[in-house]
């Protein structure tokens, strides 16, 4: 009965545990302990379990049909034994094909998959698990640390770290750092290191790369120990042609379109997932929900969400089939990734859904209900895009790009975002962060100081490729890693703590984080400094407390930068750019600065700062405004004297 059940909503498209159903499980039948499977192919002619238990011979475990699907029991195999479908088509060609919902495989070149029970770890991160859920992103902090693991760090012989040597290292290097989670580029099993995990074959598989799946719970669990959230890059947009993987499984179109106008990416070579097809749906969401529960991932960032919201995606100019408006919208996947969504937060309410979508498409981040796409958080392409442009010029011309530096404040409010510079920002020519700043190394640093404390400040939650922090001025090399050796030198030594002490600060200070998604959180003072490549801004946390926040884009210092500002007795500096423990000068205010009755800015009150070349500086606003006493008070004061 339980079967039919799960037979009926696997091809109702409501099946989201399938990896309990399909693939390859420890069983015991007739007193016999062995491994059951189960594969979809429905055009399959037959099916069997071929590895070198069986001397790959097609014809020793078939497997029998039961409507679409192919099932079997296999005794006496040991956990880690090398298998794979022999599919046979209609065409009667043999397919070997890894399980598509398999949980572990070889390591490449090595193509198969493994038998592997996934059951029985011992988890012990309930502790922060119960403080995540009570805590929601959106009024938190949230700074993310991007990392591929491959080229993080390498052991010294140029090898691959494992999960768990990876995890000890990683934990206390975020923790250290005061970063409050981390972004993994795709663990998801894929056969070529250079796609760096987005063209997938295993999407139940953690890469064999680093270890076993158990060693990567025990990765996850350990920075959940250490109070660190796990992110995973996750693709249901595209998939790899490699024979073994799902490509044409049984001879034909199972996981991707069969409309030759719609099943493929030309630009990537991958094949596109059918998402009106029940059956590759259960097969997505199943995935999705896999990593949430048997992993403990605290959020998906759903890669190239535009690609599959756009049928004439990368088909510009060429062919493409309309929706039945007549449109380019693909309401497939439109529907797919609302159901996906509504999959997640019901599975676990507090999770996070992070969509990659680099288009104006509107209410990514709101319910479906009121026509959105259900996700919570969307990262903002088009301010990364600009920041990128921005920090490349010379400070000269910036004075004619300064919408590069607010117009994002246009739209900050339209979606609940995530200001990114991911790795795609920095790798194939595009430099590093350090390397996109004018000038020479020290003024590149100094930059590099400016635009992480523009970056904090700015409303959204944050997240950075990993590198900056050390001051790199190589671009990301996938094959290496991070070139560490450079925390031997003063400099970067101060850079690097200058990130240590920006990410404390921005922890410690609700304004920057509290409302990070409404215009009760921000409010502009000075927007259109153009000719002096300056922004003033205050954020405010829910008790109505604000912080300024001033960032100056140029080489020049200014003293007595008058701004206006709300009627507070004073501003208190409390974090600058330029301290001497940064490599700074230490030109910045270190009193409390009075608030004058001056007017500027449109305000009655104004303060008049120090602000750092290529810096920024934080003041808090402190006290109100004597109020002025009236005519008759004065008169009773100076009767008295």
């Amino acid at each position: 009965m339980a079967k039919q059940k799960e037979a009926e909503l696997f091809h109702a498209g409501k099946l989201t545990e399938g990896w309990r159903w399909f693939g390859a499980h420890p069983e015991e039948r007739k007193g016999q302990k062995g491994w059951g499977f189960r594969v979809w192919a429905p055009h399959a002619k037959s099916v069997s379990v071929v590895g070198d238990f069986n001397q790959w011979d097609k014809k020793a475990h078939k497997l029998s049909r039961k409507g679409e699907v192919w099932e079997g029991f296999i005794p006496g195999l040991p956990i880690y034994t090398v298998y794979k479908y022999a599919v046979t088509g209609a065409d009667g060609a043999v397919r070997m094909k890894a399980d598509p919902y398999g949980f572990h495989t070889e390591t490449r070149p090595g193509t198969a998959s493994k038998l592997y029970d996934i059951g029985g770890f011992r988890w012990s991160d309930g502790a922060f698990r119960k403080k995540a859920a009570e805590t929601p992103v959106y009024a938190a902090p949230l700074n993310i640390y991007e990392v591929h693991l491959g080229s993080w760090k390498k052991r010294e012989n140029g090898d691959f770290m494992d999960y768990r040597d990876l995890g000890r290292e990683l934990a206390a290097y975020v923790k250290e750092m005061g970063y409050t989670a981390i972004e993994l580029l795709p663990v998801t099993e894929h056969p070529l290191d250079d796609s760096w995990g987005y063209q997938c074959t295993g999407y139940f598989a953690p890469t064999s790369r680093f270890g076993t799946p158990k060693d990567f719970m025990w990765f996850v669990n350990h920075m959940h120990k250490n109070g660190i959230a796990v992110l995973l890059d996750w693709v249901p947009a595209h998939f790899c042609k490699d024979a073994q993987g799902l490509y044409e499984f049984d001879g034909t179109c199972c996981y991707e379109y069969s409309d030759h106008n719609k099943w493929e990416h030309a630009g990537w070579g991958t094949r596109v997932f059918d998402y009106g097809r029940p059956e590759v749906k259960s097969f997505l969401f199943s995935s999705a929900r896999f990593w949430l529960d048997e992993y403990h991932i605290d959020g998906l960032r759903v890669d190239a969400v535009a690609s599959m919201l756009y049928l004439d995606y990368g088909r510009q100019g060429g062919a493409w089939t309309p929706n039945k408006h007549g449109g380019h919208e693909n309401l497939e996947a439109i529907d797919f990734l609302r159901e996906l969504n509504a999959m997640a937060f019901a599975a676990n309410p507090g999770v996070l859904m992070i969509a990659e979508e680099s288009t104006a498409w509107p209410l990514v981040t709101r319910p479906p209900d009121v026509g959105g796409l259900g996700f919570n958080l969307k990262w903002n392409m088009g301010w990364m895009n600009d920041m990128c442009h921005y920090l490349k010029l010379d400070p000269w011309f910036r004075q004619d790009h300064h919408k590069d530096i607010t117009f994002s404040f246009m739209y900050a409010f339209s979606e609940n975002f995530i200001l990114p510079i991911s790795h795609d920002e920095v790798v194939h020519m595009k430099g590093s962060v350090v390397g996109k700043m004018p000038g020479d190394y020290e003024n590149q640093l100094r930059c590099l100081k400016g635009f992480y404390a523009y970056l904090l400040a700015h409303p959204g939650k944050k997240l950075l490729f990993m590198g900056p922090e050390l001051g790199q001025w190589h671009e990301w090399d996938d094959h290496g890693q991070l070139d560490w050796h450079l925390l031997a030198r003063p400099e970067n030594q101060a850079i690097h703590q200058f990130f240590k002490d920006a990410n404390a600060f921005y922890k410690k200070e609700p304004a920057l984080w509290e409302i990070d998604f409404g215009w009760e959180g921000f409010e502009w003072l000075v927007p259109d400094d153009n000719h002096n490549n300056v922004v003033v801004f205050l954020r405010k946390d829910k008790k109505g407390r604000d912080l300024m926040c001033a960032v100056n884009f140029s080489p020049n210092t200014y003293e007595n930068y008058r701004v206006g500002v709300p009627a507070h007795r004073k501003y208190t500096p409390v974090f600058n750019t330029d301290g001497a423990a940064y490599g700074g000068d230490g030109f910045a205010d270190q009193a409390p600065v009075p608030v004058e009755a001056i007017p500027s800015h449109g305000k009655e009150h104004s303060a008049a700062i120090r602000i750092p070349a290529f810096g920024a500086v934080f003041l808090r606003g402190e006290g109100a405004y004597p109020k002025p006493r009236k005519k008759k008070e004065a008169t009773k004061e100076l009767v008295k004297k």
